[in-house]
């Protein structure tokens, strides 16, 4: 009789450690990524050796209220950009960096803007770009540093 009551615990208790197992080995569930809750969030690892000058301006526009989430939306790139960049001048031997990125529904008017040179921030598009390409809009990406 005792047995009986005794394998339910017992299969209880191989589930808890199972559980506990898998979440020390791969963290949280991937529904845990999301920082609203109702909407999954890719995280985007982003190569800061690669890409020191466009790293740094990203985190330390982050740091300054600037959000560390993009919402893909190609379609208004254009739109964004023109409104990011209005009434920054160009300068000379360096390109103008905008957080969050055009092809960011966060992105537009009132991004943060850093002059970069051309091959780090260049560099750092095509490779942003590569990596969510694949990605429909409306994807939200969150991105994170080594």
């Amino acid at each position: 009789m005792k047995s009986k009551k005794f394998i339910p615990s017992f299969i209880i208790v191989l589930l808890l450690l199972a559980a506990a197992y898998w979440f020390e080995e791969k963290g949280p569930l991937p529904s845990s990524q999301s920082t609203t809750g109702d909407t999954d969030v890719v995280q985007l690892v982003f190569p800061s050796d690669r890409y020191p000058e466009t790293a740094r301006h990203i985190q330390d526009a982050i740091r300054s209220g600037e959000s560390s989430i993009c919402t893909i939306d190609r379609q208004e790139a254009e739109e964004n950009r023109k409104e990011s960049l209005k009434g920054i001048p160009t300068k000379k031997g360096y390109d103008r960096d905008e957080w969050p990125m055009a092809m960011c529904e966060e992105g537009g008017s009132g991004a943060d803007i850093e002059y970069i040179t051309p091959k780090d921030n260049r560099g750092a598009g095509s490779w942003v770009g590569n990596q969510l390409d694949e990605l429909p809009d409306g994807t939200r990406v969150e991105f994170m540093f080594k």
